[in-house]
């Protein structure tokens, strides 16, 4: 077997043996096969696709490549969650705690932000002293403990998918429904999850664009969650501008502490419970066998009485975070406002596109251009309007914040403002409602 054959089998849209796949795999993370040829294989497979079994098979040779995690010890059905990514998604850090008060243990992996998307371990290293490394031995003491945990990925966890999406990223071969589906199931295998619920998001914010494509990205998840024997769940939502109000690591988790504290934006709720339901549903809790509508309704009320917020506050207690006396957690900066944009004109917002939104944030230092870069953990936008809202000129559209701590360049701050601005359109006539929960695939 060598692996120009490979890649002429699959330049002619011929299938791929389990064997062949096997090899690519192990001849990319034992270094054997050279990026040329790799980037060779990757473009093939953009232009000619993979089936159903070729998409399985790469998955599981991804997840095999590293450790795979065993979380027997968490006593019931392990389940996991995933977002495709957006602009202002604070979804995880109030899942953990629903999810949690329903008795199911949680472990969470999650990564670090790059780009317009910001990570979820950066939000909660916002807080000051919370820990996001957990060894693996430990994992136990702090489910026994708080029933949920919170780490960052180990090197360890599908290395072969490190080494692809490095490759992607420069090669133009990112856009590919095969290789997006079997970057995400592979590292949600390892981490030894057996449901998995995924917010496929979809809009000018998020990787997939349109509805079309994201129930194209969903079935090929679910297809491969079928042959792999994990109950897959997508849900897709709506990113055509950003979630909730705030963007940026401190400013979200302080979004967080008030949608626990019974307030929020609607759309962030919705989207919330909806995810939350449906992990309730791939669980082994009492509550599974009540509709997607009453999980909803219970978790709306945990939100609003208290309860979620007692979990989530054991979270960051149990892993080190400060917390007040008023129970809010204790920021490593706060934010800073600097500048208020205003509206133009009388009418209503008819669009906020999420990708701007998120590149002005990334501007301001609450993400990074490249690995390498340093957070302002204050800095980011808070949106004063969403799509439908009613305007005067002159009103407040968005807040840019820098933190309390933090130097700000003047150059910077005039292009994310510029880009903040931009982002924004208006008519004088009112835009249709758009559903935030725009389908849901199993």
């Amino acid at each position: 077997m060598n692996m120009r054959d490979v890649i002429s089998k699959k330049r002619y849209s011929q299938e791929l043996t389990d064997e062949e796949i096997k090899f690519f795999i192990d001849g990319v993370v034992n270094g054997e096969i050279p990026d040329y040829q790799t980037s060779a294989l990757l473009m093939a497979i953009v232009l000619n696709g993979m089936s159903d079994r070729e998409m399985t098979t790469l998955t599981l040779e991804m997840a095999n490549s590293g450790e795979i995690n065993d979380l027997s010890f968490l006593g019931c059905k392990a389940i996991d969650k995933h977002s495709t990514g957006g602009v202002g998604d604070k979804c995880t850090p109030l899942l953990m705690p629903l999810v949690a008060s329903f008795g199911i243990n949680m472990v969470k992996l999650s990564g670090r932000g790059l780009g317009f998307t910001g990570g979820t371990v950066d939000k909660f290293e916002s807080i000051e002293g919370f820990n996001c490394t957990i060894d693996a031995k430990d994992f136990k003491k702090h489910i026994e403990s708080n029933g949920m945990l919170i780490t960052g990925q180990t090197p360890n966890l599908a290395p072969a998918d490190k080494i692809l999406y490095a490759l992607r990223d420069v090669t133009s071969t990112i856009d590919s429904i095969p290789l997006i589906a079997s970057s995400i199931m592979s590292k949600k295998i390892a981490s030894g999850a057996k449901a998995i619920v995924l917010d496929v998001t979809c809009g000018e914010g998020a990787f997939m664009k349109t509805p079309e494509a994201a129930r194209e990205l969903s079935k090929a998840m679910i297809s491969i969650g079928k042959l792999a024997g994990l109950d897959v769940t997508c849900v897709i939502t709506a990113m055509n501008q950003p979630l909730g109000k705030n963007i940026g690591n401190t400013l979200e988790m302080m979004e967080v502490f008030e949608v626990l504290s019974g307030n929020g934006a609607e759309d962030l709720v919705e989207v919330v419970t909806t995810l939350a339901a449906y992990m309730v549903k791939s669980s082994e809790a009492e509550e599974s066998k009540l509709s997607v509508e009453e999980i909803k309704k219970i978790c709306c009320e945990r939100l609003k009485n208290g309860t979620a917020l007692e979990y989530y506050n054991k979270l960051i207690i149990g892993q080190g975070g400060y917390v007040h006396s008023t129970g809010s957690p204790v920021y490593k900066d706060y934010p800073e406002q600097v500048l208020t944009l205003t509206a133009p004109c009388d009418g209503y917002v008819t669009a906020i596109n999420a990708q701007m939104i998120g590149n002005a944030s990334v501007e301001l230092g609450a993400g990074r251009l490249v690995k390498t870069d340093e957070l302002d953990f204050g800095a980011g936008i808070s949106v004063h309007k969403k799509i439908g809202d009613k305007v005067s000129r002159g009103d407040t559209i968005c807040v840019i914040y820098k933190g309390k701590m933090a130097e700000i360049n003047e150059d910077r701050l005039e292009k994310a403002a510029d880009l903040a601005y931009d982002a924004f359109e208006f008519s004088t006539e009112k835009p249709a409602h758009e559903q935030i929960i725009i389908d849901v695939c199993c």
